[in-house]
């Protein structure tokens, strides 16, 4: 079957920013997302998952451990697990882009506002 946005599960996420789930297997996971100007996504990690971010349209910056990256149209950016990070639309166009993720992210992410009184991460 032919894989598009148009037949691909969508979902909002973050302030205003969509998503459409391409692939969505437990071990791939690639997504195609939108996100307006001035977004950011929470900064966080995977402890399994590495991705790959690639920008369709728009500039993007990444802050990967607290270090800001610009990434442009038709570059990318590789995450390893373990790796805290948050990408940003700092922009005033809306930012298009891929991320792949192997395995999936599900139940695989700590937000790095989310710890409980001991310090002790959550996993969402």
């Amino acid at each position: 079957m032919k894989i598009k946005k148009d037949n691909s599960n969508a979902y909002e996420w973050g302030q205003q920013c969509k998503g459409w789930h391409l692939v969505n297997t437990k071990d791939l996971s690639v997504i195609q997302e939108l996100m307006p100007q001035g977004t950011a996504e929470v900064n966080h990690k995977h402890l399994k998952a590495q991705q790959f971010f690639f920008i369709l349209k728009g500039k993007a910056t990444f802050l990967i451990n607290g270090e800001k990256h610009h990434i442009k149209q038709h570059e990318g950016i590789h995450i390893l697990p373990n790796i805290y990070h948050q990408i940003r639309n700092e922009t005033d166009t809306p930012l298009e882009f891929i991320v792949i993720s192997q395995p999936h992210t599900r139940g695989d992410r700590i937000d790095e506002a989310l710890r409980d009184k001991s310090g002790f991460p959550f996993i969402i």
